[in-house]
């Protein structure tokens, strides 16, 4: 598998030479423009984040030091350890072309580089090495830093970097993600200074990713099967709700009582991580992220919350308890009804919203769109990617995950609806029963549009509504 990195001939000028256009949005943008033209959507949304959200400044010429800590569990060493491999095999191959390969954990923390000694020596005056910080919160748009914020292999060139002092350089980087979890548990890039990357590169790193990321995928099916082979023995002593979720928050089987009491479709187990269900549990996938924090620490921990799982919305306890394999934790068994324990504490309870919320930054085409929250009707998630409906028609949210667009807008009047829908409830003109007498929410009446409202989130929204 080849990552040449020779670009086509009348390409090796100054690439801040030959970015004009993105360089003169770029200059625009830092100094608090708000509608840019000639620059790709995914890197306006970055230097949205970068700008507004994470503060970097744009004349940074170096990047800063990382901090010293290792909350790395044992698993991902091994998968740090064989990207290492990838990348080391990969920078012999750079040497010829002049060009670097970095490998970084989830946090944007470079652990190794290899490549061409020359580059090498330019990366290191830009702290391009070991021991230094690139996620976009430290240093700003980059391929390592922004991969580890989206999918798939993301190229940065020339100007497109958030930081004046890497406008010289092209890079390319793509996240290695917890195939349970979808949490970026590393990065891999290939830069090289004063000169284009090949086509190639984005393939190669969406190739090495999936090597990787295939033998998780194994490992959690293994994981899947350990689960079920415990639950059996665990379910025959319960005699309440009991389902087990992986680390995601999915669940992977549950006993007829939490079937029938969550609306799982099917009683038959889901093995493979794609096959297992989300329950439409409100913060249930943030608990379980506590949950797995703190098991962690005590292997023995117990701990609960009051989750609203019931069809009216009232809240019950929901005890959890690890679940072990093989010395590593791979779910949570869930027992309805049951208090014990730690008792979970929302940490946003009674906090102010969050920074930047008065705003929330759209894409359209090249350009940055500024919206209010009372221009949007409602929010519709396709798996990460959030469409907005609003006065100036759909448009792409630069927030990636409903729950983050969630955690802006709630503020300002939105509610929960569905798990793939948030709804403006001052923008709801109108209500509509549907065929199977599911509750329709109407934003525009002049258009054919109908919001679905889940069963389990219907008796807050008709509350809401004062229904």
């Amino acid at each position: 598998m080849t990552i040449s990195t020779s670009a086509a001939s009348g390409r090796s000028a100054s690439l801040a030479a030959t970015e004009h256009a993105v360089a003169r949005a770029w200059e625009s943008f830092a100094t608090g423009e708000g509608i840019i033209h000639g620059v790709r959507p995914e890197i306006l949304a970055s230097w949205c984040r970068c700008r507004d959200l994470y503060e970097v400044d744009p004349c940074l010429r170096s990047a800063p030091g990382a901090a010293e800590h290792n909350d790395h569990r044992f698993d991902q060493d091994v998968i740090l350890t064989k990207l290492g491999g990838l990348a080391a095999l990969a920078g012999r191959e750079m040497e010829q072309d002049g060009g670097i390969v970095a490998v970084s954990d989830g946090s944007g923390r470079v652990l190794a580089s290899y490549g061409a000694p020359d580059a090498r020596r330019r990366a290191e005056e830009s702290n391009l090495a070991p021991l230094s910080a690139w996620s976009e919160r430290t240093t700003g748009t980059n391929g390592m830093g922004t991969a580890l914020e989206v999918s798939g292999a993301v190229t940065v060139t020339g100007p497109e970097h958030w930081c004046a002092g890497f406008h010289e350089w092209a890079c390319a980087g793509i996240a290695i993600r917890d195939v349970v979890t979808g949490t970026p548990l590393a990065a891999i890039d290939v830069s090289r200074w004063g000169e284009h990357l090949s086509e190639r590169v984005p393939g190669w790193l969406e190739k090495a990713a999936a090597s990787v990321e295939s033998e998780m995928h194994w490992r959690a099916v293994a994981d899947g099967q350990s689960v079920i082979a415990r639950f059996a023995e665990e379910s025959s002593k319960v005699g309440s709700p009991l389902m087990c979720l992986d680390l995601g928050g999915r669940a992977i089987i549950g006993n007829d009582a939490a079937i029938s009491l969550l609306g799982m479709p099917g009683d038959d187990p889901m093995v493979a991580p794609s096959e297992r269900w989300l329950p439409d549990v409100p913060e249930l996938s943030t608990v379980v992220r506590w949950a797995t924090r703190q098991s962690l620490v005590h292997r023995r921990w117990r701990g609960f919350a009051r989750l609203a799982v019931t069809p009216n919305d009232s809240a019950i306890p929901v005890s959890m308890r690890p679940l072990f394999a093989e010395n590593r934790l791979v779910g949570m068994f869930c027992e309805f009804g049951q208090q014990e324990g730690e008792a979970y504490e929302d940490p946003a309870a009674g906090g102010s919203p969050p920074p930047g919320s008065e705003r929330i930054i759209g894409i359209r085409d090249d350009r940055l769109i500024l919206l209010t929250p009372s221009e949007i009707r409602y929010a519709e998630a396709d798996r990460n990617t959030v469409w907005l409906s609003t006065d100036r028609g759909r448009i792409q949210a630069a927030i990636r995950g409903l729950d983050n667009v969630d955690q802006a807008l709630s503020p300002h009047g939105f509610c929960r609806v569905h798990r793939r829908f948030l709804v403006n409830l001052r923008r709801v003109a109108e209500l509509e029963r549907g065929v199977k007498g599911e509750l329709l929410l109407i934003t525009d009446p002049r258009a054919p549009e109908f919001v679905p409202v889940s069963r389990r989130h219907a008796p807050e929204v008709r509350r809401l509504l004062g229904l």
